[in-house]
């Protein structure tokens, strides 16, 4: 089952991401923009969309939230899975980003793990059986983390690796880093996680399968 956020009430101050600093001219804007991957490479007819942070406001970023959330509309974005944790979204200026969301329409996926690091097997898992739901849905959908790099390249990854038998961890990386760029999978654990991940995987749904037939036999 995908955790899907719900939002609980917050002072309309909380959406606005440059409340105490001044706002910048359009001209000024860090540009956001999404990447369409084509799952084509995969056998498949849709596309995942990733793209950074929107609404971003750190060091030499300046992104103007609204702006980015009516490009996801103007896309036809309609789900949304967000890496970040709630500390970074404070850290980044857009503390309100997953309420705001959620008050623009958008289903919102919020599963977090740490910049840099690899998620927990099972949710990974879980992540990519919500987009794998998502894909059959045909559910216009798109992934992000602080950078739309490490994180969610590596998701991104992961998917294309449980889409096709005949894809390979290197080959991923590489079409991960054609779309993305060369800063896509970033970190050394996040290569790693990705070489060893069918082996973990198959692991891991072996000692679910067994789990679940002792409580059905109980």
């Amino acid at each position: 089952m995908v955790l899907v956020y719900l939002p609980a009430p917050m002072r309309t101050s909380e959406f606005d991401s440059s409340s105490d600093e001044e706002d910048v001219g359009e001209d000024q804007l860090t540009p956001f923009q999404i990447s369409w991957l084509p799952l084509s490479v995969v056998g498949c007819s849709q596309f995942l969309g990733i793209c950074p942070l929107p609404g971003c406001k750190f060091k030499d970023i300046r992104r103007n939230l609204q702006r980015d959330i009516d490009e996801l509309q103007t896309q036809g974005v309609q789900d949304v899975f967000v890496f970040c944790t709630r500390g970074e979204l404070h850290k980044y200026r857009v503390p309100g980003l997953l309420e705001m969301y959620c008050q623009h329409g958008f289903q919102v996926h919020h599963l977090p793990f740490p910049d840099g690091g690899t998620p927990e097997l099972e949710q990974c898992c879980q992540i990519l059986e919500g987009l794998q739901a998502n894909i059959r849905d045909d559910r216009t959908t798109v992934i992000h983390c602080y950078g739309g790099l490490g994180r969610s390249a590596l998701i991104a990854a992961c998917l294309l690796l449980q889409l096709s038998v005949s894809m390979t961890p290197n080959k991923a990386i590489e079409v991960l880093r054609d779309h993305r760029g060369g800063g896509a999978i970033q970190t050394v654990k996040q290569y790693n996680f990705l070489h060893e991940f069918r082996e973990k995987y198959s692991a891991y749904q072996e000692t679910k399968a067994i789990l679940t037939e002792r409580s059905v036999s109980r």
